[in-house]
């Protein structure tokens, strides 16, 4: 064994041949070499592949095996720190047999994400958050303009739009609406609060059909109180004249009284009521795209033809002040409504004056019968409207909500409840065009209303007589129904072969109010005659007759009558006892 003093002796003489110095154990760097090389004594041909290790660098972007050099790049305290985690590298460990937890596997996943792609993510993630904050934003504001308008237009809370509730109905299945329009909101218009439009719609929610009719805003009648124009006069003064309120529960008045009136002048029960004012049109139309489409048939007078336009000069200040201001404003003629006959696309500004054109002022064509061709073209635009707002998916556009909302909101009054709402929009997607029916009281073949100067002014009354709304009531019965008797519009002449004057006009008032039609009522020559006796003179209208026997627990005789009867009259009926009718 060496003694201490040669061992110190062989120690010295070893680091003097290597003539290589240490600091704390740390070889000094070779010439050339820089942080980063790998140290080694082996020469270079005897260094082994190093096992993969990675450096990474301050910057996150790009990774560098361990040994490799990096010229003009210095190491700094995050490459150091990155690499030394790396010494415990679980895929390391994997590759020496050990299997990695699930937990360890999420750790490896996400910590291989470079910074480049955690950027990324998480600017896609705030978008995605700014999307839904700016949609839940969006359905705040539509929530809450959706629960002002129901407030405004709408009886019942908002949250009773989820429910799916039947409409009202009348005793022959039928849902009807009052819809008055009135110009309240236009400042230029004189008398704006007379209702110059007045609709009824008719719906069967179960068979899918509609009809639809105006009352002649002329209509002479009894109000049966005291208004501003007497006791009489035009209707629509009425619902003004019920109360001249602002709130709502005076809207709800004029409303559900005027419903009654105008009910009872109809023979409808009339449960539901709207009041609108010209802006709903204009805005509606501008909401649902900008236009619709309406098929234009002028009227020369003998009825409604495809063959002749429409022009109403009445509305002409709208194309200038000058004639060569209108033909450049309104080509070709300088008419703000004029239309060649056939499907035309009208925008909101157009469709609310041709919904008000009377031809009142010449020079006008194709509106011969004023106010009832102004009915007619209303009822087309409110199909159209119909139409244009299923062709453009108004209930699933934002934009289209809401403009439709803000026009109920703020020019529209109802007592439909809420909870019908959607009942109504069902009906409104259910109902084909072929299956709404237009009533037309003022053709050639339907003689209801007359025309004639009453207290100095042009009005309408029944063609029946003033104040007598039997046809009226009859003819519209007649329409709506779906009795097959009414379908074969039978005619009648009734025989009173009593003593009692007026029996054959009240069986035949009766007989009228169930949808028959009685073309003759006179007096039977004297004789002795059944309780009551019916003839039948035509056998191809078995509904009527079943119907008939019905009524009055008689067999319908296919014999000659001993009456004399002229014209086409289908059915013969005597009254013998004065009682039947009673």
């Amino acid at each position: 064994m060496l003694d201490i003093t040669a061992r110190s002796r062989i120690i010295s003489t070893s680091f003097m041949n290597n003539k290589k110095s240490t600091v704390d154990g740390f070889i000094p760097r070779r010439p050339g070499s820089q942080i980063g090389d790998r140290h080694s004594t082996t020469p270079k041909q005897a260094q082994s592949t190093p096992r993969r290790k990675e450096l990474v660098t301050e910057d996150d972007l790009q990774k560098n095996s361990i040994g490799a050099a990096r010229p003009g790049r210095a190491i700094g305290r995050s490459d150091i720190d990155a690499s030394l985690r790396q010494l415990d590298d679980p895929l390391e460990q994997q590759r020496s047999g050990r299997k990695l937890s699930r937990r360890e596997r999420r750790r490896i996943k996400k910590e291989a994400r470079t910074r480049g792609q955690r950027i990324r993510r998480r600017i896609i993630w705030a978008l995605v958050i700014l999307l839904i904050a700016a949609l839940l934003a969006a359905g705040a504001f539509m929530v809450f303009k959706a629960l002002r308008a129901t407030n405004n237009v709408l009886q019942g809370s908002v949250a009773d739009l989820i429910q799916h509730e039947p409409l009202k109905k009348d005793a022959n299945g039928r849902s009807n609406f009052l819809i008055l329009g009135t110009a309240e909101d236009d400042p230029g218009h004189d008398a704006g609060w007379l209702t110059d439009s007045i609709m009824i719609l008719s719906i069967d929610q179960d068979k899918k059909n509609a009809y639809t009719f105006s009352i002649p805003r002329d209509l002479y009648v009894n109000y049966g109180m005291a208004c501003d124009a007497g006791y009489r006069g035009k209707i629509n003064a009425y619902f003004n004249c019920v109360n001249q309120g602002t709130d709502d529960a005076a809207e709800q008045e004029r409303l559900t009284q005027t419903q009654a009136f105008i009910g009872s002048i109809t023979g409808l029960d009339l449960q539901y009521g709207v009041h609108v004012n010209y802006t709903v049109m204009r805005d509606i139309v501008n909401a649902i795209g900008g236009s619709i489409t309406v098929k234009i048939e002028g009227n020369d007078g003998s009825g409604p033809s495809d063959k002749l336009g429409i022009m109403d000069s009445n509305f002409d200040w709208k194309c200038g002040a000058t004639r060569a201001q209108k033909i450049a404003n309104c080509p070709p003629n300088g008419h703000f409504i004029e239309y060649e006959p056939g499907l035309q696309v009208l925008d909101a500004e157009h469709a609310l004056y041709l919904a008000q054109a009377r031809g009142d002022i010449s020079p006008t064509y194709g509106l011969a019968q004023s106010n009832f061709d102004r009915e007619r073209n209303q009822q087309k635009i409110l199909v159209a409207i119909k139409d244009k707002a299923l062709s453009t998916g108004t209930l699933t556009n934002l934009g289209a909500i809401s403009g439709l909302i803000d026009a109920l909101g703020n020019n529209l009054r109802t007592n439909i409840q809420t909870k019908e709402v959607r009942t109504l929009m069902d009906l409104a997607k259910d109902i084909p065009n072929d299956k709404i029916t237009s009533i037309d009281f003022y053709s050639p073949d339907n003689k209801i209303f007359t025309t004639g100067p009453i207290d100095g002014a042009s009005s309408v009354y029944p063609a029946a007589g003033l104040y007598n709304y039997t046809a009226l009531q009859a003819f519209i019965l007649k329409e709506l129904t779906s009795e097959p008797y009414m379908k074969e519009n039978a005619s009648i002449t009734v025989f009173n072969g009593t003593q009692v004057a007026g029996v054959g006009q009240t069986l035949s008032n009766a007989l009228t109010e169930k949808g028959f039609t009685v073309d003759t009522v006179d007096n039977a020559p004297e004789g002795k005659y059944s309780p009551i006796e019916i003839y039948q003179l035509n056998t191809t209208k078995p509904a009527t007759t079943a119907k008939l026997q019905e009524l009055y627990n008689v067999k319908v005789k296919t014999t000659k009558p001993p009456v004399s009867v002229t014209g086409e009259t289908d059915f013969v009926i005597i009254i013998g006892d004065a009682s039947v009718v009673q």
